[in-house]
């Protein structure tokens, strides 16, 4: 049996839509994450892939319970942490950590790069008689000399920075790890720097990352396993290696053929599969199917009934931990709409 670290059953996080006016009435809701189930498995690198706005970094804030879950739960380690009260919550804040996509708007620029990666150690009582060495250490580990210690956030170059944000989030030995659009904001060679820093980090240290992008190319050089978002929910999962060769639901085909391949002939030749329409809005999501509205494989059923994400007939394994489902009517899978 898989060793699950992180278990999302029914997840939800919807923001109220309010009328204009001095009552301010609810009208609606944004429903940003809808109904997600997944596992992150300890020890794997799962990477969560999807346009923009599809809600994946809502998931990743909501499994650290940095937004506030509206319905579902969320256990870490085997703890339910949508009920923990505020001083459990900070126990699972040392084990549970964020990397951010901005890696400047995330440091304080009032503060040293060695203040920044200290302050975690402060905050959980950690090494109080040793952070100096400890700061070095982290630093060290990202790549940095040490005696970058006594510099400001601003003499750092953004690759720099992310840096420093990766030792900062490492300095209270978490277990899990949400990078968070780590790589989004950094020029293309400086991308592949870091994702080499986090999968190395990520033997080095038997950390479980929860690698957040709209990348599909990065994801799959860095992840274990990945899922695939759409507007609010998970609607495949698989082995990296297995998504890539045999992608079941018609979404992940559509970003999969998005992804330029380093053959020229190869290029010129394969079928590139282009979505109609735009993403439909949260506050307004279809009926039945989801992707039903951009989806060329519709058919009857897709309007009326929600697919639940199911292990693929045919597939090896059976289970949402470690092998492939997918959410779709062209598999037999059919769940009545939450």
């Amino acid at each position: 049996m898989n060793d699950v670290l992180v278990r999302a059953r029914d997840l939800q996080v919807h923001f109220p839509v309010r009328s204009k006016g001095l009552r301010r009435k609810q009208t609606g809701a944004v429903r940003a994450v809808d109904g997600v189930d997944l596992d992150v498995l300890r020890g794997e690198t799962l990477g969560l892939v999807g346009e923009s706005g599809c809600g994946k970094s809502t998931l990743g804030n909501a499994l650290l319970r940095l937004v506030e879950p509206t319905g579902g739960s969320v256990e870490f380690d085997g703890t339910d942490v949508t009920g923990l009260s505020a001083r459990a919550l900070r126990s699972l804040r040392r084990r549970a950590v964020m990397v951010f996509q901005d890696p400047y708007a995330s440091l304080d620029p009032r503060m040293t790069v060695g203040q920044t990666v200290a302050e975690p150690l402060q905050v959980h009582g950690l090494r109080s008689g040793s952070r100096p060495a400890r700061v070095a250490e982290l630093l060290e580990l990202v790549g940095l000399d040490p005696s970058v210690a006594s510099r400001y956030p601003h003499e750092f170059s953004g690759g720099q920075r992310q840096r420093v944000g990766i030792a900062r989030a490492l300095a209270g030995e978490p277990d899990f790890v949400v990078c968070d659009e780590a790589i989004a904001s950094l020029d293309v060679s400086v991308q592949a720097q870091v994702l080499n820093l986090l999968r190395s980090l990520q033997r080095e240290l038997g950390l479980t990352l929860l690698f957040v992008s709209h990348d599909l190319a990065a994801v799959r050089h860095l992840s274990d396993r990945i899922a695939v978002m759409y507007l609010g929910r998970v609607v495949e999962v698989a082995p990296a290696a297995d998504l890539s060769a045999d992608p079941q639901h018609p979404y992940t085909r559509a970003l999969l053929s998005a992804v330029p391949v380093p053959d020229p002939a190869r290029e010129r030749s394969r079928e590139r599969i282009v979505l109609s329409g735009d993403v439909p809005s949260a506050a307004r999501v279809p009926s039945g199917c989801r992707f039903r509205t951009r989806c060329p494989a519709a058919f009857e059923p897709c309007p009326t009934v929600d697919p639940a994400l199911q292990p693929v007939p045919g597939a090896h394994g059976g289970d949402l931990s470690g092998e492939h489902a997918a959410a779709c009517h062209l598999h037999g899978v059919v769940a009545v709409s939450r």
